[in-house]
């Protein structure tokens, strides 16, 4: 991954050759050692072609000579190439330089064969220069890789083939010794042209590798993450579990004493003052309680272990009993619930006891909240879209738009509940909301400051109990 990325780096830059990392200079002499052996084949196929045209120009000895040199230049070539990708941990930069002196000697015994001893004529002139420069081309592009050794590769042969015809022809080879470097140099624009796209293409890959590596961490460090959170949600499901023990124990024990005491029935008390403590103990007992209950229910809900006890729950007869329980609370603060429930709508397909849950902490928010003399508002009906809605209004203080998430998160009071003379624990709209969500619900808050609050709670149409469901269901 190391070496791709450093590949990357030099790929993106005109730096010199002498001045490439070694990593990237290590890649290119791979690429070079890889396309030398690939082309054997073919190099080895025209060298042998070449060799039996010639016979037919030259002696048979010195076309074998000659056919001799050049395999074995051919197989120097082969052998350093299988050397160099055998041993990846080489110097780059050395057998750059004894690949280029290999592919200069190959040029040169290529270049041997305008030495053969031909009859000169136009027709042998064609043939040496046209069979050389074949070889000379096909040899040098299996040296793109490498620009030292492309040029070392093409430029012996194109000096011996211009010095050739320039003897042989005179001024007339003139026009053909520049028709022949103006092919070097579009070769050696061509060569440039592949290595830059080369370049690109390693370049590509090495940040496709390093994006792949990302994720890869990024996909570890999430497992780790979750991991973690599973460890801690375990932990904390444990504490809770321990201490609702713990606490509930010796809470029992103090309501159910101090009950007895504040009802004096084992007689009254001396100190009348003692009856008021009885009655502030039971008292602060049940907030811990319900508190203690309260997070419990809380921790349940977000660890995903509340399980819902489904079945046709009557909405409305929800609300109505719940109104019932609140009413003496309600009048001591002189309050006035009002109920406005649809009697058209059917059962609905949910946990009755967290529907009666919700229903008392909204009521008890809103009585909570509403000042004396208030009025409450306790809607049941349908939505637009066949659902079924509970609704709490009052004509309170109304909430700050601001604190609207604030009162929906664990423990959180907004400024009123904080100069409220009624201590909260700040869990029961969480409670209610993650309840409501569990259903596939929504729940939403509305409020302007000085104009009160409502708090809907929707249930999706899925799960109300229509004549059509209900058939389903019992069939």
């Amino acid at each position: 991954m190391s070496q791709v990325t450093e590949d990357a780096g030099w790929a993106n830059s005109a730096t010199p050759a002498a001045l490439r990392p070694p990593l990237a200079q290590a890649t290119l002499l791979r690429l070079f050692c890889i396309s030398q052996l690939k082309g054997a084949g073919v190099g080895l196929t025209l060298c042998l072609s070449s060799a039996v045209l010639a016979l037919f120009y030259a002696p048979a000895l010195d076309v074998l000579a000659w056919l001799s040199l050049v395999i074995g230049s051919l197989y120097l070539m082969q052998r350093s190439a299988r050397r160099v990708l055998a041993e990846p941990g080489s110097d780059a930069n050395l057998w750059t330089l004894r690949l280029a002196s290999i592919g200069a000697l190959q040029s040169l015994l290529l270049a041997g064969l305008l030495l053969l001893p031909v009859q000169m004529s136009t027709v042998a002139h064609t043939f040496l220069v046209g069979t050389l420069l074949m070889l000379t081309c096909l040899i040098s592009l299996h040296a793109i890789a490498l620009p030292i050794a492309f040029h070392a590769t093409l430029a012996p042969a194109t000096l011996a083939m211009a010095g050739f015809l320039i003897k042989a022809q005179g001024a007339e080879g003139l026009p053909l010794t520049a028709v022949l470097l103006c092919a070097y140099l579009c070769l050696a624009l061509f060569a440039s042209q592949q290595r830059a796209a080369m370049e690109e293409t390693f370049s590509a890959q090495a940040d496709q590798q390093s994006l792949q590596g990302e994720l890869q961490r990024a996909f570890e460090r999430a497992n780790e993450a979750r991991r973690l959170a599973e460890e801690a949600s375990l932990a904390k499901s444990r504490f809770l579990a321990t201490m609702s023990h713990e606490l509930r124990t010796p809470l029992n024990a103090i309501l159910g004493f101090s009950e007895v005491m504040k009802n004096e029935l084992y007689g009254a008390h001396v100190v009348k003052a003692y009856k008021d403590y009885c009655n502030d103990i039971h008292a602060s007992g049940s907030h811990l309680l319900t508190l203690i209950n309260e997070i419990l229910d809380l921790s349940r809900v977000e660890a995903g272990r509340y399980d819902l006890q489904e079945e046709t729950v009557m909405l409305g007869t929800v609300a109505q009993e719940c109104q019932h329980l609140m009413e003496l609370r309600a009048n001591e603060r002189e309050q006035t619930i009002i109920t406005a429930i649809e009697p058209t709508l059917p059962g609905l397909w949910a946990d009755g006891r967290a529907l009666r849950q919700v229903t008392l902490n909204l009521l008890s928010n809103a009585i909570k909240f509403t000042p004396a003399g208030g009025r409450i508002e306790l809607c049941v009906g349908w939505t637009a879209n066949g659902g079924a809605y509970l609704s709490v209004r009052d004509n309170g203080p109304g909430i700050p738009a601001d604190e609207i998430p604030l009162v929906l998160s664990s423990f959180g009071r907004g400024t009123n509940a904080q100069k409220s003379e009624e201590a909260g624990s700040g869990l029961g709209l969480p409670i209610a909301k993650s309840l409501v969500e569990l259903h596939g619900g929504r729940f939403a808050i509305h409020s302007k400051l000085g104009q009160g609050t409502q708090v809907i709670a929707v249930f999706p149409p899925e799960r109300v109990m229509t004549q059509g469901k209900k058939l389903s269901a019992a069939a």
